[in-house]
């Protein structure tokens, strides 16, 4: 009998190919589009789970629809909309990996008898000789690579995912999908936060926390000399430069957002240079922390590059980062996440940034 497998089917090619990939190798696949954001969403939507079928229909495996929208609400979108009130600019994607696509879809699996779940994610697994657990690597595609987004995975939940395009190039899976004459092979995708689709996160979190918001507010510089006048704090990032309406000599930067007095902080680029990173509810792939500091190249954000730097575990799920060099714009509530070469060590929430 054939190993089963439930495949996170989200309407789009990656996903699409990922399930085609599967049922090539053999495995009794079954779809699974989650309804996650509503109509709105760009992604996981109905129109998608529509997508989603008819691949499913072309492929000849069992498909279904669960719809998750009211726990993706409590769960990825009311604290999307608390981080940016309190002064952190948020990533959804990795709550939605786990909570959603390795941990509901992992019990819809479990119930469909299957024994893993698969997604269209831009990584690799391979088991670790040495103690036989399950090591995340980077995606054999660098501009498509998606490990960054899976840090905060279990275990026990790499021991049941699978990544079949994590050794493909995004033009390899469009090429797959047009030869196999899959219904999404054409279809765009969208780099935007699912429940986002017209990038105007300042909107969402209004229409979310309507009852929350801080009001206008005062900009300074860092000796705290007033400058202008914001309209929410909920509308800034650290590093953030345009949309200030400011006028100075020279170009100014967001370097703090400070919630607990609805101050916006600017300051000039050198400002936003920071020599490490406090970190909270860290994680380590292995499920274990390190008993001493590791040398590890730290990525503080999607598309950043990393930097070497020594990640010193601390007590309560925290850990503090020293880059071997400044960094810029070190952003309270993005993800630094820990690699050796390709290999995903774990990661954690920066908390803030230190002198």
């Amino acid at each position: 009998m054939s190993e089963r497998v439930v495949v996170g089917m989200s309407g789009g090619v990656d996903s699409s190919v990922a399930a085609a990939l599967l049922v090539e190798q053999g495995f009794e696949v079954i779809g699974v589009t989650m309804h996650l954001a509503g109509s709105a969403s760009r992604c996981c939507s109905l129109d998608d789970a529509d997508d989603a079928r008819r691949v499913a229909e072309a492929l000849g495996i069992r498909f279904y629809v669960a719809n998750y929208t009211d726990r993706f609400r409590e769960e990825v979108m009311l604290p999307f909309a608390d981080a940016y009130l309190a002064g952190r600019t948020p990533i959804p994607c990795v709550a939605c990996n786990r909570r959603f696509k390795f941990q509901r879809l992992v019990e819809r699996a479990r119930a469909l008898g299957a024994a893993g779940v698969a997604t269209g994610h831009y990584a690799r697994l391979e088991t670790d000789p040495a103690t036989g657990r399950r090591r995340l690597r980077r995606g054999a595609d660098p501009g498509k690579d998606q490990s960054y987004f899976l840090f905060d995975l279990e275990p026990a939940q790499l021991a049941r995912a699978r990544f079949p395009l994590g050794a493909l190039r995004k033009d390899e899976v469009r090429a797959r999908a047009r030869a196999l004459g899959l219904a999404t092979a054409e279809k765009p995708e969208s780099q935007e936060i699912c429940f986002v689709p017209d990038g105007d996160y300042a909107a969402v979190v209004e229409s979310l926390r309507p009852d929350a918001l801080p009001g206008e507010g005062e900009i300074v510089d860092t000796a705290g000399r007033g400058l202008g006048r914001h309209a929410g704090i909920h509308r800034f990032t650290v590093g953030q430069r345009r949309g200030l309406g400011l006028a100075a000599p020279r170009p100014l930067y967001v370097t703090r957002l400070d919630a607990g007095a609805n101050r916006v902080v600017v300051g000039e680029a050198e400002e936003l240079l920071a020599a490490g990173a406090a970190l909270e509810r860290v994680s380590f792939v292995t499920g274990e922390a390190p008993g001493e500091p590791i040398a590890a190249r730290v990525q503080v954000r999607y598309r950043d590059a990393g930097t070497p730097a020594s990640v010193e575990p601390l007590p309560g799920g925290r850990a503090r980062v020293r880059f071997e060099r400044p960094v810029r714009a070190v952003t309270p509530g993005q993800a630094a996440v820990f690699y050796d070469g390709d290999v995903v060590l774990g990661g954690g929430w920066i908390a803030g940034a230190i002198a």
